[in-house]
């Protein structure tokens, strides 16, 4: 919920757009697909700025169904309509916030699939899981209950996001995110359409000072980038830290 267009108070987030639309074109352009996900007030002027360029539009949520008395949610058409090409489903804050269980999570992957959206499948332990231990596992009950028969690596991202490192300034350690995502790897293996290939995504306090590691780190395929994204030379640095 930030960047509110010219004339807002704080980041103008069309601003921000050029700009990253202008160091694309600068180059070198960076070793990775490239999407930003606006808040939904801005997405058709976002997808606008970027059109024919290689950065992507996505939305930061999408409702299962595709209209009716939905007062306040979008629909993944309309998301499409807009100009986008990607939607973010069940990330943390919408399952914290919104009380958005794994059912939901999974109806909303679907829908994205349904309109022609590459969803953004988020999933994630809290601290307390991972103090006792059980991470793998609660990860692995989100990726089996969210995961509907519709997703494979053509339309399906897996961003994993310990939710205890989001705005901490903590991070994991290389060789935890490499077991988790080897473990996220294994489990879409056996779940999804050609899922060995599915793109795995690391989110949790990723920095212009650590993306570099954290990319190298075995089966990390990219990043789901949080407060850095709002700051154009932190973002377009992590961008091109992919090795």
């Amino acid at each position: 919920m930030n960047g509110l267009g010219p004339g807002g108070a704080g980041l103008d987030g069309l601003a921000l757009a050029r700009d990253l639309l202008a160091r694309l074109r600068q180059g070198p352009a960076p070793r990775a697909d490239l999407v930003v996900a606006p808040p939904a007030t801005l997405i058709a002027r976002v997808a606008q700025i970027l059109a024919g360029s290689s950065i992507a539009v996505g939305g930061q949520d999408c409702h299962a169904e595709p209209s009716g008395a939905h007062t306040g949610d979008l629909s993944a058409e309309m998301l499409k309509e807009a100009g986008c090409r990607y939607v973010i489903v069940g990330h943390s804050e919408r399952r914290a916030d919104h009380g958005e269980g794994n059912a939901i999570v999974r109806a909303k992957t679907a829908a994205a699939h349904r309109a022609g959206l590459i969803a953004i499948l988020c999933v994630g332990e809290r601290e307390g899981a991972r103090l006792s231990g059980t991470a793998a596992a609660v990860v692995g009950r989100q990726l089996a209950q969210s995961l509907p028969k519709s997703a494979s690596a053509a339309n399906t991202v897996v961003a994993y996001e310990p939710v205890w490192a989001i705005g901490s300034g903590r991070t994991p350690s290389g060789s935890d995110i490499a077991a988790m995502h080897g473990l996220i790897r294994r489990a879409l293996a056996g779940r999804a359409a050609n899922g060995e290939e599915m793109r795995i995504l690391y989110g949790g306090s990723v920095k212009a000072q650590n993306a570099r590691e954290i990319l190298r780190a075995s089966d990390v395929d990219g990043a789901l980038v949080g407060g850095a994204s709002l700051d154009a030379d932190a973002f377009w640095a992590i961008a091109q830290s992919i090795p």
